[in-house]
């Protein structure tokens, strides 16, 4: 088995059936909460505009149904006494709301995180302001308010100009919790310099005060600090030095090794009580804070944009894995979504689990592995709650057919159409390519899990030619019939303007305007004839290529 895996299903469902006690190191969780809407994937149009297409994911997770009630007295009468007090407390507080539902259904997912944590865990809760006063409460009896480490007040979009009645809404909060006391940590620290090697102009006043000695035989910058030892009564480090007796932090001899070096500074023309040089250059940075301004949204045009509403900078989730676990460690993300704890993880050597609700997310994440890390890393991780036989297939249709169309596009590398101009005319999905011409090309997708027959290969052909597409696909569950097949061949073959030839065989490019695939043909390695389709699927932006770390130590071995 891979060491990393991809789960499709309820968080709560895996955790507690799939996870071990005390087996991860590190947990990221970005639990979506907005009680005003569902939860949706936004889509951008391929010239990079606002959303094309706004595709419901999950509905109703957070309202007060029977579940959410039955989970809620599962919890109170099954859990720790600090955690059902602190529930009951909250509903008496929030009665039946979408905010008392929302930690109705985070409590239990809580409680089996703080589970699975090492002794040396710890966790991050990304919320927004409108629950995390909520969250913290929550986390503080099921962790213990002497696990409490950080409130983190992460500024995550510039300001706002349109603010009238209140102050600008412009921050995210994380709440940090250990498992215990003994929980791995590696200080960050901001550094004074740009890769370009200039000093960071937000710190540059502030580290040009407090490093304002300049040595003059080699104009490095230094910070003369005392050398004096803060407790008086060391008669071993209380000795004369350059005509001063004091109690001295280092021994005689350390002192005279800096000396010689040149690591003492004089003061008064050589008259002061000598101290040390710090030099700027020797120093990691400032400490980082707990108020994070340096790491902003993801800009427009960012290669690691896809597109996705609640998506969060590569650089946030770096600093958080960087700090609370080493390489080698395994990082659970619940609420996976774009998958960017899940790549940010892969690229620094940390192991991974991540979950989600929906197969979109899960396509998502698996074609943001591929395209950042190669195809070979498909070979470094398990899928698991997603079909791998017809049987599994018919299973997911029968249970949800909304979620099986979603797996069925990802099968072909597609993204869900946009309801608003599919809906009526049997589109379920797009794919765009670019023919040898430059031109952009369409692909509309048609995903039937139930009774197929000719009407529907008419249908896909009268939409085909209103869009003036190039191909439609017939994904279908069932056996096409001879009818069907006949009725497709009908279509023509579709060719682009500008003459080319398939690089396998040297012979022009004419490919079927009409393609049926079964899921059984897709399962087994079937694809949709378009030489210009490149992986499979010209869909989801692609972030920059990257090795990892299981490559990079590869090409190592390679070179020696």
């Amino acid at each position: 088995m891979a060491e990393n895996t991809l789960y499709f299903g309820d968080n709560l469902d895996i955790l507690r059936r799939y996870i071990e006690d005390e087996s991860v190191d590190l947990i990221y969780l970005d639990p979506p909460f907005n009680s005003n809407q569902a939860y949706n994937v936004i889509f951008e149009e391929e010239n990079g505009s606002g959303s094309g297409a706004q595709i419901q994911a999950f509905d109703d997770t957070w309202h007060w149904t029977m579940e959410t009630a039955e989970l809620y007295h599962e919890t109170v009468e099954a859990g720790d006494v600090r955690v059902s007090e602190t529930l009951r407390a909250f509903r008496n507080m929030l009665g039946d709301t979408d905010m008392m539902a929302y930690l109705a259904n985070m409590a239990p997912r809580l409680v089996e995180m703080r589970r699975i944590l090492k002794p040396t865990g710890s966790i991050y809760l990304h919320c927004d302001p409108t629950a995390s006063h909520y969250l913290k409460v929550l986390l503080d009896g099921i962790f213990g308010v002497e696990n409490y480490i950080n409130e983190i007040v992460w500024q995550r979009s510039h300001p706002h100009g349109n603010v009238t009645r209140s102050y600008g809404a412009i921050h995210d909060t994380l709440l940090f919790y250990a498992k215990t006391n003994e929980y791995t940590w590696t200080e960050p620290r901001k550094p004074y310099y740009l890769p370009d090697g200039s000093l960071d102009p937000e710190i540059e006043d502030r580290v040009l005060a407090q490093y304002s000695h300049v040595e003059e035989e080699t104009g490095r910058r230094f910070q003369a600090t005392s050398l004096l030892n803060p407790n008086p009564d060391r008669p071993n480090l209380t000795y004369e030095f350059c005509g001063h007796t004091r109690v001295w932090r280092w021994t005689e001899e350390r002192m005279q090794q800096a000396y010689e070096e040149g690591r003492i500074y004089i003061p008064r023309g050589g008259e002061g009580v000598p101290r040390e040089k710090r030099y700027l250059d020797e120093q990691e940075g400032l400490p980082l804070q707990a108020i994070w301004t340096d790491v902003g949204p993801i800009p427009a045009q960012a290669a690691e944009r896809l597109g996705y509403p609640t998506q969060k900078p590569e650089a946030l989730l770096e600093r958080i894995i960087e700090a609370s676990s080493n390489e080698g460690d395994l990082v659970l993300d619940p609420f996976c979504g774009c998958g960017t704890t899940i790549a940010v993880a892969h690229r620094l050597g940390r192991r991974w689990i991540g979950i989600d609700i929906t197969h979109l997310a899960v396509n998502l994440m698996k074609y943001r592995l591929r395209d950042t890390f190669g195809e070979e890393v498909r070979e470094e991780y398990d899928v698991i709650g997603e079909p791998a036989d017809l049987a599994g297939a018919q299973a997911l249709a029968e249970q949800n057919r909304w979620q099986f169309e979603l797996w069925a596009l990802g099968l072909v590398g597609a993204r869900p159409a946009d309801p608003k101009k599919g809906a009526d005319q049997g589109i379920d999905g797009r794919l765009y390519f670019r023919d040898n011409d430059g031109k952009t090309q369409r692909i509309l997708i048609s995903v039937k899990s139930g009774g197929t027959g000719v009407r529907h290969i008419r249908d896909l052909r009268g939409v085909i030619e209103r869009e003036d597409a190039a191909i439609g696909v017939l994904v279908t569950l069932e056996e096409p019939t001879r009818d069907m097949q006949r009725e497709g061949a009908s279509a023509g073959f579709w060719s682009p303007e500008k003459e080319s030839v398939r690089q396998e065989t040297g012979e022009p490019v004419r490919v079927p305007r009409i393609q049926i695939l079964t899921i059984e043909e897709l399962l087994e390695g079937a694809a949709i004839d378009c030489p210009y389709l490149r992986h499979g699927s010209a869909t989801f932006k692609k972030a920059p290529k990257n090795p990892g770390p299981q490559a990079q130590t590869r090409q190592m071995d390679l070179d020696q």
